[in-house]
């Protein structure tokens, strides 16, 4: 199981800028994107709350505001990880049957996968449907991914994530999580969550996915 963000692709760019857009649509100017980084990966909602003190009833009009930016040049302003095209040819070579866990929406998910053509590697793609954080649980949205493709082997699964919440999500379903160094969580991130597997390349991810 991938997650997307940090993961599959680098969509910061095209997040903070979309994110940078928005918040001058309510008068704050904010130059730095790397501050921006923060809004890369957890559900839209929950950050604008935590990082600028918007209140869930003022949400849907920056939600708007960042739709704006990001449904026309934010989506993809984006790109593929080196290597991880590779990755998934070899992993579907092999027989191994790969999915995406998001907390990205379906809809857009989508869309960059297949922009990327990245779509056609994964069997089942687990996203909410829409920006409701109540949606965006990253526990719910792996179990649930689970269930329905009927995935009973946990000890033969593993979720791959950039974040300490998709690790969060691994540990609620009973199964293996590898940590990425190469997205956009952090070393320190990786190692408050106890996180026990890391790979600090693509060229890593491949040697902890394929070795006996």
């Amino acid at each position: 199981l991938f997650d997307l963000d940090g993961t599959l692709t680098d969509s910061g760019p095209g997040i903070t800028k979309s994110v940078q857009y928005a918040l001058k649509k309510f008068g704050i100017v904010e130059p730095d994107l790397k501050k921006l980084g923060v809004f890369v990966g957890p559900p839209l909602e929950e950050s604008f709350m935590k990082y600028y003190g918007f209140s869930h009833e003022s949400y849907p009009a920056v939600l708007a505001a960042f739709h704006e930016y990001f449904l026309v040049n934010g989506i993809f302003d984006n790109s593929v990880y080196p290597g991880i095209l590779q990755l998934l040819q070899e992993l579907n070579g092999q027989g191994k049957n790969c999915f995406v866990a998001t907390t990205k929406p379906y809809m857009p998910a989508c869309r960059v996968l297949e922009h990327f053509h990245l779509k056609e590697y994964f069997r089942d793609i687990g996203a909410p449907q829409d920006e409701n954080p109540l949606n965006g649980d990253k526990g719910k949205i792996i179990g649930e991914l689970l269930r329905k493709n009927g995935i009973c082997d946990l000890t033969e699964t593993v979720m791959i994530g950039d974040r300490a919440r998709d690790a969060d999500g691994a540990r609620q379903n009973g199964i293996l999580f590898c940590g990425v160094l190469y997205g956009y969580g952090s070393e320190e991130e990786m190692k408050a969550a106890e996180i026990e597997y890391t790979a600090a390349t693509v060229k890593d991810l491949y040697s902890f996915l394929t070795e006996e």
